[in-house]
């Protein structure tokens, strides 16, 4: 999978300065046994191992209220130092019609810090656009 991570990044436009982009949460999670490459400061002190992290957002992209489940990448994303591994990440993004309480109650036990209502960092450049009625939710680390 990380081929086909860094296949669908090198096609973006994503200039400097722009806001990092999101890849689809299965790019991201499938095969990547890199503990750092999210939520590193978590790791360790209540974070779960990755592994479990991908489980459960693949269950919460199995309910019918979620539309979406993105992984917003760190600044980092593009610095030669990850050119051979997965991307750095800084949160995963939640779009769905669901409210904050039940996304809250979806990402217990994750070592999260919160849920912020819309795109953490900004809305990337190759964010999607929201169906009618969806709200994006960004699960936090720090």
């Amino acid at each position: 999978m990380l081929e086909q991570l860094r296949n669908a990044l090198a096609v973006l436009d994503v200039k400097e300065g722009d806001v990092p982009p999101v890849v689809d949460f299965n790019l991201f999670f499938e095969g990547n046994a890199e503990e750092e490459s999210i939520a590193p400061n978590g790791w360790g002190y209540g974070r779960p191992p990755i592994h479990e992290l991908y489980s459960r957002f693949k269950t919460i992209a199995c309910r019918t209220d979620v539309h979406q489940i993105l992984v917003g990448l760190h600044h980092e994303w593009n610095d030669a130092e990850y050119a051979d591994t997965y991307p750095p990440a800084e949160n995963v993004h939640i779009i769905t019609s669901a409210g904050r309480e039940d996304v809250e109650q979806w990402i217990d036990g994750l070592g999260a810090d919160g849920v912020v209502v819309g795109w953490a960092q900004g809305k990337p450049v190759n964010a999607p656009a929201l169906p009618p009625g969806d709200v994006v939710y960004s699960v936090c680390w720090d």
